[in-house]
């Protein structure tokens, strides 16, 4: 059965750099998350063509990875009485625009600073459009990270939590911290709400069910009794994201911005202390281009 979404609810799926688009129509519309930052001026069309003559009022994000909030600021460049509302967790973060501690910096990420108006308290409704949905932590990807549910059409919007496939790379994990139990335990939290129709952060919205839920386990079964095997995956999505982004860079350039990257040296020493950190990078690129996700000759690499 092909999965359907509440009246007044708009998906639009937006690939891997930027995070699903989704709006909420009604007299007060609603959006939730906005991209990556070089995908902005997108967003805002994307934005105007959805709501033709209309004004969102306002604006949610499900974490503030830069995929999910980089066009934050261009949507309160472009709407001034949007209200902007985020999860409570890194608030005071952004309130002094710590670009360490938002993680964006060590990444190597780009995202313009914005305000918030508002914040995603879990336990309480907020209403999108004109359905109110439910506000429920969802730590794991991202520690605070929030998902959101309708309890009438039972739908689902799950960020990075949960996709069709999976879900997003345990980044507290990488750090040090025991997150695949935090991971395991959201996974729980979503299948005690029985959602039909899921929202991921990315990729094609999809109908929940039992075996959605035994990959997404079975992945996490995976991560946490191979946590090398994570790490290894997660240097090679901090590429790809990287790739998407320049589309296609001369590689002593590519290499030099892996180098510098302190989250990728952080995985490095923590995972890999044994092998030469330019090795490694050189390997994660290889594993990229024979799976088809890049491509890459003696002088330039590219996204594929």
């Amino acid at each position: 059965m092909s999965p359907t979404l509440p009246p007044g609810l708009q998906v639009i799926e937006r690939g891997w750099l930027s995070a699903n688009l989704v709006i909420a129509s009604g007299e007060q519309p609603a959006l939730v998350d906005s991209g990556y930052a070089s995908h902005a001026e997108q967003t805002l069309q994307l934005v105007h063509a959805a709501l033709p003559g209309q004004t969102p009022a306002l604006l949610v994000n499900t974490h503030l990875h830069s995929d999910h909030c980089g066009g934050n600021a261009a949507l309160q460049a472009a709407y001034p009485a949007m209200r902007t509302f985020i999860p409570p967790g890194q608030a005071q973060e952004v309130t002094r625009w710590d670009e360490d501690a938002l993680s964006y910096r060590p990444t190597g990420q780009h995202c313009p600073r914005f305000r918030y108006d508002g914040l995603l308290r879990p336990g309480q409704d907020l209403v999108l459009g004109e359905l109110a949905w439910q506000v429920h932590a969802a730590p794991g990807h991202d520690p605070h990270s929030v998902v959101l549910f309708e309890a009438d059409s039972r739908t689902l919007i799950s960020a990075d939590a949960l996709w069709e496939n999976g879900f997003g790379v345990v980044f507290p994990e990488l750090e040090g911290e025991h997150a695949f139990e935090q991971v395991g335990a959201t996974l729980d939290l979503i299948e005690g709400l029985a959602p039909l129709t899921v929202v991921p952060g990315h990729g094609p919205v999809f109908g929940f069910s039992g075996a959605v839920m035994a990959r997404a386990r079975q992945r996490l079964d995976s991560f946490a009794l191979d946590p090398v095997r994570h790490a290894q995956h997660a240097g090679k999505v901090l590429l790809k994201f990287k790739l998407l982004e320049v589309q296609q860079q001369r590689r002593t350039d590519f290499m030099a911005w892996a180098l510098a990257m302190p989250y990728m040296v952080k995985v490095h020493q923590r995972y890999f202390a044994g092998t030469d950190l330019q090795d490694w990078l050189n390997q994660l690129l290889a594993d990229l281009v024979k799976v088809g996700a890049a491509q890459s000759c003696q002088d330039w690499v590219g996204n594929r």
